[in-house]
């Protein structure tokens, strides 16, 4: 009988709570007694024994429950557990049951866990409901998950009926967790099947695992009929709506949902504005932000740190300053510090609206020993060219002592970028008198302007300083400094330099990067280039069409042909497309090995991307495929050749009707001379030998269907052929 529930129970779980084993019964109980007392080494043999001999005497449940407490050895426990279950005078009760299964299933052995329940379910015990309702609870409160779900469902296998906030603890257990979501539909099933109607914390729990695990629709299906299901969404479940559909970029339908919201007259806490006002205004939705932020107020409710700090960057990035300023005061009044962040945005929006006056008055009234929004404002007047308003600013920000080295460096940047060297030498000079040490920003600000001045000497000498000092580049300046040195020529110096800041995990612009390898691909450097491909990925520097052509014809150049498809398949790995130049590379390299089939495939190709070949690509195919007697492999294409003829050269038009012709494609051959002829082209002598004696009018027949511009009998033709006496 007991096998049969095991595998009825067993049946109803999924495969991620079935774990199935041996079940408790009398006979298994005298198994394990007789085996302890023949196992050579038992563990807490005097223990047992002791504990044993102790309940002899003073067998009850309260004693049992005191020993199996005490009993930190779980096959100890077991064994004694099992022990009692064979005395005549004794019978477990639901306290008993409750301390065994709870140790077992805080030691995660689920077997026994199982077999236990199974016995508890059979013998009917007073307060068995209960005890099972705080065995969930407790294993919920230990995040023993798994265990509480299977005491779950022998509770309702048992007859006994869980209340609702049974299920909806457990629910919110594995939601809180982020468990899988068939977890929480297993939960929600079992609820279902006991009869157990839902509540909105319920639906909550459900809607929070389907939007997290990107199921929109039917989180919003699950929204839809709450009503049908005798629930209304409360503050808690419009959050989770709006932000699940936030999250996966359906922001429009996150505002009609909070509309609805509005309309319903619903009063959300702090926990769903302290959510929602950040995403929206993280969306760059200040309407719905301000909105919110509105009724928190009007509500009474205090906005913490986060909810001001995204809003206020909100309304900065959309110029709104009053309402920025406002609620900064607003945060201030009610005792919540500002972030320095804060004060940025704000003056970041001054300068981003022009407006660099009411910028410092911003910073005299509120911000005057803060040293990062002044330097953004630095930063504001450099951009626009201010230079003279930004030098007072430093000035001022060295009279109040909060100008650091990086307050001077942000106007020697701008000096050595745009006036010269020398005005920054001098602005230098008093930066070192304020006791300032210039630092790695320093050096590539003097980089720069050594570099603008073309003092490239001067320039590596500074990077040479920067590396023994292990600082790093920025990647402007290290561009600048790439570009200065591969226009000197100075291409050891410049890869030198590459390595370093590649190593240092510093990007190069793409501009520099392929002036680079072009450089070291001028002076044979190909495989330095190729090098310098390779460690591009690891430092984050593109690398674009332009980087793998320029190998590819640097390879080409030193006769490396078999590397050039080596090349190509690189390219195509790191998602370029191979255009124009990489196929003519391609068709010029296959045909430098005598590979004809390669060479008319890459043709063919280009011509059905809508791309033709340049002239000295196009003549090494045609020649490489007259060798080889091959010229045939064209003779489909010949229209796609013609309508872009501007290509072809006199000699080419030689070239491919000698070769068609002696290929046996008269017709193609004839089709081209005719084109040749109207172009006002004398064929050469090869190719008037190779005609005279041939049958003009049959090769005009078959051209006749090649073109559909040629006439019936064409006129050329005729000419030709009275010309030759036919």
């Amino acid at each position: 009988a007991l096998w049969c529930i095991g595998s009825q129970f067993s049946s109803k779980l999924p495969r991620w709570l079935n774990l199935r084993g041996r079940y408790f019964s009398i006979s298994y109980a005298n198994t394990v007694l007789l085996n302890s007392e023949t196992d050579p080494n038992p563990p807490y043999v005097d223990d047992f024994e002791a504990k044993i001999k102790f309940l002899r005497n003073n067998l009850y449940p309260d004693s049992l429950i005191r020993v199996l407490d005490k009993t930190q050895d779980l096959n100890s426990a077991l064994k004694i557990f099992k022990w009692a279950a064979l005395q005549k005078r004794f019978n477990h009760t639901a306290n008993t049951y409750y301390h065994i299964i709870l140790k077992l299933g805080l030691a995660g052995n689920i077997t026994e866990m199982d077999h236990f329940c199974l016995n508890w379910a059979r013998d009917k015990c007073a307060g068995t409901e209960e005890a099972l309702t705080v065995l969930i609870d407790t294993f919920v409160r230990h995040s023993r998950l798994n265990e509480a779900s299977r005491v779950l469902v022998h509770m309702t296998l048992g007859g006994y009926n869980p209340s609702v906030n049974v299920f909806n603890d457990l629910l919110g257990a594995f939601v809180k967790e982020k468990r899988d979501f068939q977890h929480v539909l297993f939960v929600y099933k079992e609820m279902v099947k006991a009869g157990v109607l839902p509540t909105v914390d319920t639906l909550n729990s459900l809607l929070d695992v389907l939007f997290e695990t990107n199921r929109v629709e039917s989180g919003l299906d699950q929204f839809r009929r709450m009503r049908k299901k005798g629930c209304s969404p409360s503050g808690r479940t419009f959050e989770i709506v709006i932000k699940g559909l936030i999250v996966n970029g359906r922001v429009d339908e996150a505002v009609l949902i909070l509309d609805e919201m509005l309309e319903l007259g619903c009063s959300p806490d702090m926990g769903f504005y302290t959510c929602i006002v950040p995403l929206f205004c993280q969306e760059n939705r200040l309407e719905q932000g301000m909105q919110l932020f509105r009724l928190m107020r009007a509500s009474n409710l205090v906005p913490d740190s986060l909810i001001c700090r995204k809003l206020i960057r909100c309304l900065c990035m959309n110029l709104h300053l009053d309402d920025a300023t406002n609620v900064l005061q607003e945060m201030i009044e009610i005792g919540e510090i500002p972030p320095a962040d804060s004060f940025v945005d704000i003056v970041n929006g001054f300068c981003e609206g022009e407006k660099y006056i009411e910028a410092i008055h911003f910073l005299e009234n509120n911000c005057g020993n803060l040293t990062s929004p002044h330097k953004a404002l630095l930063e504001g007047c450099c951009r626009a060219g201010k230079f003279f308003l930004g030098k007072d600013l430093l000035e001022k920000m060295s009279e109040g002592g909060i100008a650091d080295c990086d307050s001077w460096n942000i106007l020697i940047r701008w000096i050595c970028e745009k006036v010269g060297i020398k005005k920054a030498n001098e602005l230098l000079g008093r930066m070192i008198v304020q006791s300032l040490v210039p630092d790695c920003g320093t050096y590539a600000a003097l980089v720069v302007g050594n570099c603008k001045l073309n003092k490239y000497e001067d320039a590596l000498g500074l990077f040479y300083y920067i590396h023994s000092k292990c600082w790093v580049l920025d990647s402007i300046c290290y561009s600048r400094l790439v570009e200065a040195l591969c226009r000197l020529e100075k291409i050891t110096e410049a890869v030198e330099v590459y390595y370093y800041m590649s190593k240092s995990g510093c990007l190069l612009e793409a501009t520099a990067f392929n002036m680079l390898i072009k450089a070291a691909c001028d002076v044979g450097k190909v495989d330095e280039a190729i090098k310098m491909r390779s460690l591009a990925y690891y430092s984050g520097t593109s690398c674009t069409s332009l980087t793998y052509t320029t190998i590819m014809l640097g390879l080409h150049k030193s006769e490396r042909a078999k590397d050039v498809l080596v090349m190509v398949s690189q390219m195509l790995i790191g998602g370029c497309a191979i255009n124009a130049e990489a196929y003519c590379i391609l068709i010029r390299s296959m045909s430098t090995l005598n590979r004809f089939k390669e060479c008319a495939l890459f043709f063919k190709l280009m011509l059905n991307e809508g791309l033709m070949p340049d002239s000295e690509a196009m003549h090494d195919l045609l020649s490489c495929l007259a060798n080889h007697s091959q010229l045939h492999l064209l003779s489909k294409d010949i229209n796609k050749i013609i309508s872009r003829m501007e290509i072809l050269e006199s000699a080419m038009y030689n070239l491919l009707i000698n070769g068609l012709w002696k290929e046996g494609c008269k017709s193609e051959a004839c089709l081209l001379l005719d084109l040749m002829l109207e172009k006002g082209w004398v064929p050469d002598a090869t190719t008037h030998t190779l005609l005279i004696g041939s049958n003009v009018k049959e090769v005009t027949s078959r051209g006749t269907t090649m073109h559909e511009n040629s006439m019936e009998q064409d006129n050329v033709s005729n000419i030709l052929a009275e010309g030759l006496g036919k």
